[in-house]
């Protein structure tokens, strides 16, 4: 058996398929390309693939990562070949690597993410800079979500500003993303009193720790 770490981005046409349709729909194209992948033992034998963290619906991606295991036929350059041609649009496949089967699992490695905001009317670079000095300097921010209190503020890791496009300045987020402990992009907005609706949010990346 092996395994395969594979990159990928998640674009517009996806944006609204959820972490458990993403997980179908790589086994369907898995199916479709007749690809020889590993299945778990037990009654109910599943493809074993492993995602990384769910995104987000509405949002797009350049940086989503799953593993799939596949049986030792599989090869690098036989898997480069065929998946692109076997996943839908929506999807686009940066990288393959064949990683160490004992690798550990990417959910128990994702620290946090980098978020870009990019408005889709013309907004003041001034009043953002003045909302994100703000976010960063307050201790705490307690937020409400699902009928429980949380601290936004210690999910925030970092804020800037991108004004490389003068017209139209976009927002960096760097957020927490680990089991129990996750910032949300829209809720950073909110509390800026900006609109999420009014936006378009793509992850840009995913940050592991680093293995011992």
């Amino acid at each position: 058996m092996k395994r395969f770490r594979i990159k990928y981005s998640k674009k517009d046409a996806l944006k609204y398929t959820s972490g458990l349709e993403v997980q179908k729909i790589w086994e369907r194209a898995i199916r479709r390309g007749h690809l020889p992948v590993a299945y778990s033992q037990g009654f109910h034998p599943q493809a074993r693939l492993n995602q990384a963290s769910p995104l987000p619906l509405g949002f797009t991606s350049s940086s989503e990562w799953i593993d799939i295991w596949f049986q030792d036929e599989a090869s690098l350059d036989s898997l480069s070949v065929a998946l692109p041609g076997v996943v839908p649009p929506g999807i686009e496949i940066l990288n393959i690597d064949e990683i160490d089967l004992a690798t550990p699992t990417m959910q128990n490695k994702v620290n946090s993410a980098v978020y870009r905001v990019v408005f889709l009317d013309p907004v003041d670079a001034a009043e953002i800079s003045t909302h994100i000095r703000r976010i960063l300097d307050t201790p705490s921010i307690i937020r409400t979500r699902r009928q429980k209190e949380y601290d936004l503020r210690l999910l925030i890791e970092a804020l800037s500003i991108d004004q490389s496009d003068k017209a139209n300045p976009s927002l960096i987020m760097q957020l927490a993303a680990r089991p129990g402990a996750t910032g949300r992009p829209e809720e950073v907005l909110l509390d800026m009193g900006l609109d999420p609706m009014e936006t378009r949010i793509e992850k840009t990346e995913t940050l592991f720790a680093a293995t011992d």
